[in-house]
């Protein structure tokens, strides 16, 4: 028989557990005047790192101006040595949370910086039911590997806590997909459909119902490169396909592309694939070649490579 002292050892919800181990999961069913009904006090926090999720009921953390609460779907990362100081909020009935202590692996660190946080202890909020549920899921799921009893069932909880760790990594706010304004959207999409023409500022601006400044400042903020740039981008994406996917002549991919000169055409492939068309084409063929005919005397430059595969061509 174990004695008390032994059996709240053994017992990762009650006082004098070490938490001595890599990973540690559970979930903490807290009920007004229950047995866990206490405040945990930790000044100093632990050696390892506590990611909780609320499931039912409310949870306080900390008290005086920084005091916060937590509710359903609420998630919360206490780093290491930070202050636990945290139990079930006077006015609900209880407070269930969903736990796991761990020790993270060396390239987690990313994960583990989370924006939103209060004395070190970082916050996220899940939006709607469904990843409620799913979070909900991979909590239960590292809680039942890691004592399944297996030879390898740490390390395929470990596995399972890289994912949860991952995925509130992804539904952070601030890594959220920002949507693109719909104003630039159709810039985009009305730049792409006159690729080959030379559209100036001005008609860009008038179909996007923006003054020209507007849209140059809001395009670059969108968009991350200025309007030239990013049509420069796209000439020369579909050059690319047009080179590997057909045997249409340099010569009329940069017409197609928007690039009447085809020597300039050639200057700029070069400057941004870091080789000449043709050479690109070459090189989808059979592989990586020095530009070099061996009927001349010497090396040749990429613009004399591209006239003399068209003058072959022609005939």
């Amino acid at each position: 028989m174990f004695d008390h002292d032994t059996k709240q050892q053994l017992n990762p919800l009650l006082p004098g557990y070490s938490f001595n181990m890599y990973l540690v999961a559970g979930i903490t069913p807290i009920t007004e005047n229950g047995p866990l009904d206490f405040l945990i006090d930790r000044p100093d926090g632990m050696k390892g790192f506590i990611i909780n999720m609320t499931i039912k009921g409310q949870g306080k953390v900390f008290d005086g101006d920084d005091a916060f609460y937590c509710n359903p779907g609420d998630l919360l990362l206490f780093a290491p040595h930070s202050a636990h100081h945290y139990g079930r909020a006077p006015c609900s009935p209880n407070w269930y949370h969903r736990w796991v202590y761990f020790r993270p692996r060396a390239y987690w660190n990313n994960w583990l910086a989370w924006h939103d946080q209060v004395r070190t202890v970082g916050r996220l909020t899940l939006p709607n039911r469904a990843l409620f549920n799913e979070f909900d899921e991979l909590f239960q799921q590292i809680d039942q590997t890691h004592r399944g009893g297996k030879r390898t069932s740490e390390e395929l909880a470990i596995n399972l806590l890289e994912r949860l760790l991952i995925r509130c990594y992804e539904e952070t706010p601030e890594n959220l997909p920002k949507p693109i304004d719909p104003r630039i959207l159709e810039t985009c999409h009305f730049l792409s459909r006159n690729l080959a023409d030379d559209i100036s500022l001005d008609e860009v601006a008038r179909h996007a119902c923006l003054s020209p400044s507007r849209l140059a400042h809001l395009f670059r903020s969108e968009m991350g490169v200025n309007i030239l740039k990013w049509r420069e981008d796209q000439r020369i994406i579909l050059a690319k396909h047009l080179l590997l996917s057909t045997r249409t002549p340099v010569s009329s991919v940069s017409e197609i592309v928007g690039y009447e000169d085809q020597l300039y055409f050639s200057r700029v492939f070069r400057k941004r694939v870091g080789i000449s068309p043709s050479g690109y084409r070459k090189s989808s063929d059979s592989g990586p070649q020095a530009l070099f005919d061996p009927q001349l005397t010497g090396h040749i430059t990429d613009l004399e490579q591209d006239e003399h595969n068209e003058q072959l061509q022609r005939g």
